[in-house]
């Protein structure tokens, strides 16, 4: 069957799953209500980003169909399943959370489990075995920290219309080209090395490209200005995104041997951070809701479209990476230098903008306090 019509079939499937989830909402009132820290102001469905868990398991399904051309090595589709069920896991966890809101501890709990499932497909726990139990267990909590973290950060950063959308698929696209081999390295060479956990690759590129359609499906409803949005992602849409994005980062650093692919969720990186940083600082409580984001104070202080800042933080992230991909020599030298100049540049940016405009911040806070 011709590839283009499969993924079009795919995408309708997938469109048609985002509907009918939208009915489900609507008859059991799975809402999001604004309140004076929110950046909407009216009633919105929650868990549209729902759609990135189906993504797979619709992929999953297609692995069992012959003819599709999508499918891989009995083997390899294996070594996914840990990864599929972790999925489920915490994107299930953070349904339910949308719904009705669970405990700290229940969530924290879910993500550690499901990103221990993720390290089980990628074969981190190999490290045990090839260089013993205190290099092993040393790299496993410092991945699951970054991880853990990382899923967090991306789970406060959805608070605009689009901005998660817009963000993951500024994540895909580099992903899907790396994956896809390009660019080449100065020897000829591709960039990613076989052996990975799919063939010529560090994942299979149908799963990128399903995942993406999903994201595409998203965007449909959810990249619009302020107030038109017809779904929120919900918690099971931004950190359901967010683990698909770090098991597929996940499988390119170990494929390459090289952490400084993380410089492709480094904008997000940089403004959750800094924010956390700088919310310690004013004694705040972490768990406690906020607006001091970057994007936030964009949004709502100087009143710019949430379509524009999720573009903005999007095309930011964009030119960054395919900058580390297409420009940077491929050493580990240059990598390191490329990244923590950007992670410099970017923390400059953070703190100048911050003390331009967070006296508008206050000024709201101040307002509300009458």
């Amino acid at each position: 069957m011709n590839t283009y019509l499969i993924y079009g079939i795919i995408f309708v499937i997938l469109l048609t799953l985002e509907w009918a989830y939208f009915k489900v909402a609507d008859r059991f009132n799975i809402i999001d209500k604004p309140n004076e820290r929110s950046s909407h102001s009216t009633i919105v469905l929650r868990g549209g980003g729902v759609i990135f868990a189906l993504s797979v398991l619709l992929w999953t399904g297609a692995q069992m169909v012959e003819g599709l051309g999508l499918r891989v090595e009995g083997q390899k589709v294996a070594q996914y399943l840990p990864f599929i069920i972790g999925l489920l896991l915490v994107a299930g966890v953070s349904f339910v959370d949308d719904i009705h809101s669970l405990p700290d501890s229940v969530r924290l709990v879910a993500q550690f489990a499901s990103y221990g499932l993720m390290f089980w497909s990628l074969g981190v726990f190999g490290l045990f075995g090839e260089y013993g139990w205190l290099v092993g267990l040393s790299v496993m909590l410092i991945a699951l920290i970054v991880v853990v973290g990382a899923t967090n950060v991306i789970n406060f950063m959805d608070g605009v219309n689009g901005i998660t959308g817009a963000y993951a698929m500024a994540v895909f696209v580099p992903l899907a080209l790396i994956n896809g081999g390009f660019p080449s390295t100065d020897s000829g060479q591709a960039l990613v090395s076989e052996g990975s956990i799919a063939s010529g690759g560090f994942v299979d590129q149908s799963l990128i490209y399903v995942v993406m359609l999903a994201d595409v499906v998203f965007c449909l409803f959810n990249f619009c200005p302020k107030g038109k949005a017809k779904c929120f992602a919900g918690d099971v849409g931004s950190i359901g995104v967010a683990y698909i994005l770090l098991f597929m980062i996940g499988s390119l650093v170990l494929a390459t041997q090289d952490v400084t692919w993380l410089i492709l969720l480094l904008v997000y990186g940089v403004d959750g951070v800094m924010t956390i940083c700088h919310r310690i600082l004013l004694h705040e409580n972490l768990g406690k809701a906020h607006r001091k984001h970057v994007y936030q104070l964009m949004a709502n202080e100087l009143k710019i479209g949430h379509v524009k800042v999720a573009s903005f933080y999007a095309l930011l992230q964009l030119a960054i990476s395919l900058g580390f991909i297409s420009l940077c020599p491929s050493t580990v030298a240059a990598h390191w230098i490329y990244l923590v100049c950007s992670i410099v540049v970017l923390a400059v940016a953070y703190v100048l903008f911050k003390r331009k405009y967070y006296h508008l911040h206050e000024e709201y806070l101040a307002s509300l306090a009458k």
